[in-house]
């Protein structure tokens, strides 16, 4: 899912070498001829060995935030709801994969971090899951992998937390189910529920299907098997489970299976059908999916808040040209209404002022001001924030009068209830308004395998990973999003510099199809290109590094392109605004004005999911919503026209200098005949 783009031309040569390597890898495998790296149950044996040496619990206060990980498990303390505890996770530098084993729980209000050490801990894990209830933690599986990703080991161990002495202590009860990862669990009333997963047996990877719940009264397993003939979803981990009133969501998912040609490779699978599990009589339903659902995405995370549930992040991987493949990370989020099995996406929304409407004119007029490098204030056919909405939907030729699409929103949508939401806040106008500079917009990058929980109206989102180019970042910031007024992303902790090691051999395979791809670019690549290549080089490895906002990895920071990875930008930043629905997203060269005519009814059913207002109130949710996405995606519009026009005016000048160099040749050979 994470690899990245395979050259074109290549991906012969380069396929026949990594199935050669994988095949030395099984033949290692297989006859146990392991580095010491690579001896799992040495390495696990020397960590239950430092384990025994604990002898009393150790509480470090106010110490460093967790290094960067991903695949760990966060969860609200039931005792204190403002607390976070964190357990586990991986990191991936390029060459090695740490697991980790370690404690952690986060003071929200205070800030501050403590680090628990504990005898007869559970062993370092990924991939595992953890519910609280009362004041226990309760832990099951996961995974834990060599640091050359060679074995891989699968938990069914069950571990009790309690979490007012800090002391674990393993349940070891049987028909517990099989050792696995990438399953996921829940709690209902006094039951844990735990569904699918898959483990790795070397030879094969197994999904499974299969439905297990924990009493947590009696402390005893039981296996729900489906009856004959009934609805049962199919075998998959990497999905989403979430509890409301009397039912089980379980939404997407990753499977692999076998291709059809009958050869040794894996198709992929990514689900995106949603189910309803009923824990009184353990009975599935298909659920349809109403609204404006997500498409289909891997490793997205979803917690519930009151009657709805949210969705955040995700990848698609995709082909954009040729076998060229490109990996996308998602940083939007959607709402799910439990209530209606409705989906909506869920847009921040601006502050609204309380002030007159004399002072909310000349703030209006100052955010113009302030906004013109992206909007032409002078252009007829654009319109800004100083353009009072009333008199701008006069001059709009509204295909459905606006009580009506008021009274079709009414009609078609049940909504809950929750404030409207949009992407930016209004400036303040106290300063001159030419040296104004608009507050940036707070948002998490884009994500997979973070961890997202709800507590005290507050949504907290940790971790995860994603990639840039051709390296894996792992994350390890912590944003904030209150879920009563839905206005802006804050960051509480910022993402540090993860470390990267490449491997030699990837380094020397990169380098040679390089240096093929150069030479086919042939006359058009100068000494000019080069030059930028090494000054931007340093450029590119201090920029991955940064973890701002997923518009500016899109956008990137670069004036100066290589020819090749312009292209490859390009149909990036294409690919990136094509997976969003067309009525959300502008198109290149579309105006504000043009873009709200087009939009506006998705935009006021959008804002009514949100609000119910009707009328001119729903009118301005719906501008609000309208303005704020297309100030988003504005700069990456504005960077995909320049990026066209330069590689437009680039092979105009290469067709140029071809026929130059013809028009030699064909006189060369005149003269010899």
């Amino acid at each position: 899912m994470g690899k990245k783009t395979k050259k074109p031309g290549k991906g012969k040569e380069k396929t026949e070498r990594k199935t050669a390597k994988a095949e030395e890898k099984r033949a290692r495998r297989e006859s146990k001829k392991l580095s010491p790296e690579d001896d799992i149950d040495a390495i696990l044996l020397s960590i239950q060995r430092e384990e025994a040496k604990k002898k009393e619990v150790h509480v470090e206060e106010n110490v460093p935030a967790p290094s960067p990980r991903s695949n760990c498990s966060l969860n609200i303390n039931p005792l204190k709801e403002t607390e976070l505890i964190l357990y586990g996770g991986e990191f991936y530098n390029g060459n090695k994969t740490f697991v980790y084993g370690d404690l952690y729980r986060y003071d929200v209000e205070k800030q501050e971090w403590k680090l628990i050490s504990s005898p007869s801990s559970p062993p370092p894990r990924s991939a595992h899951q953890a519910v609280a209830w009362k004041n226990y933690l309760y832990l099951f599986g996961g995974e834990f992998t060599s640091p050359n990703q060679e074995r891989f080991h699968h938990y069914k161990d069950f571990w009790m937390l309690d979490l007012k002495t800090n002391q674990w202590e393993q349940i070891n009860l049987k028909g517990c189910p099989s050792p696995r990862s990438g399953h996921r669990m829940v709690l209902y009333k006094h039951k844990i529920v735990i569904f699918g997963g898959f483990y790795d047996t070397l030879r094969e990877v197994r999904y499974f299907n299969d439905l297990h719940v924990f009493d947590l009264d009696q402390f005893k397993w039981q296996e729900i098997k489906p009856r004959p003939g009934c609805m049962w979803p199919s075998t998959r981990s990497g999905f989403q489970f979430f509890v409301f009133q009397d039912e089980i969501f379980l939404y997407g998912g990753y499977s692999k299976e076998s291709a059809s040609d009958k050869s040794s490779s894996e198709k992929g699978n990514v689900h995106s059908d949603m189910w309803s599990l009923d824990p009184r009589t353990w009975e599935w339903n298909k659920v349809k999916k109403g609204g404006m659902p997500p498409g289909p995405r891997a490793g997205f995370s979803m917690c519930v808040h009151k009657k709805r549930a949210l969705l955040f992040g995700g990848v698609v991987d995709m082909e954009v040209e040729g076998d060229v493949m490109m990996s996308l990370f998602l940083n939007e989020l959607y709402g799910f209404q439990l209530d209606s099995h409705r989906w909506y996406p869920l847009e921040l929304r601006k502050g609204k002022s309380t002030k007159s409407k004399v002072k909310k004119n000349s703030d209006q007029q100052c955010n113009g001001l302030n906004e013109n490098s992206q909007v032409d204030m002078e252009d007829p056919e654009t319109i800004g924030s100083n353009v009072n909405l009333d008199t701008y939907e006069e001059e709009v030729d509204m295909e459905n009068d606006i009580d009506e699409i008021s009274h079709h929103i009414t009609r078609k949508v049940t909504v809950g209830g929750c404030t409207s939401v949009s992407n930016s806040k209004p400036l303040a106008c106290d300063t001159d308004p030419q040296t104004s500079i608009p507050p940036e917009v707070v948002k998490p990058c884009g994500r997979i395998n973070s961890c997202m929980v709800v507590g005290k109206d507050t949504l907290y989102l940790y971790g995860g990973m994603m990639e840039v180019r051709d390296r894996e970042v792992t994350l390890d910031d912590l944003y904030t999003l209150n879920l009563s007024k839905l206005d802006e992303w804050k960051c509480i902790i910022p993402a540090s510099e993860s470390e990267w090691l490449e491997l030699s051999e990837d380094e020397d395979e990169d380098e040679d199809e390089s240096e093929d791809e150069e030479s086919d670019c042939g006359s058009n690549s100068d000494e000019t290109d080069d030059g930028d290549d090494e000054e931007e080089t340093g450029k590119d490895d201090a920029k991955s590094l940064e973890m701002g906002d997923a518009v500016a990895i899109l956008k990137g920071e670069k004036k100066n392109l290589r020819r090749k990875e312009k292209r490859g930008r390009i149909e990036q930043i294409r690919a990136s605004l094509g997976l969003s629905d067309s009525q959300r997203t502008p198109m290149p060269g579309e105006s504000l004005r043009d873009f709200y005519k087009r939009t506006n009814l998705y935009w006021q059913m959008a804002a009514h999911e949100h609000t119910q207002h009707t009328g001119k109130e729903l009118r301005k949710d719906g501008f609000d919503l309208a303005e704020a996405r297309y100030r988003e995606l504005k700069p990456i519009l504005d960077e995909l026209s320049i990026l066209e026009a330069e590689q437009k005016a680039e092979e105009e000048a290469g067709e140029t200098s071809s026929r130059k160099r013809g028009n030699k040749k064909n006189k060369h050979q005149t003269g010899q005949r």
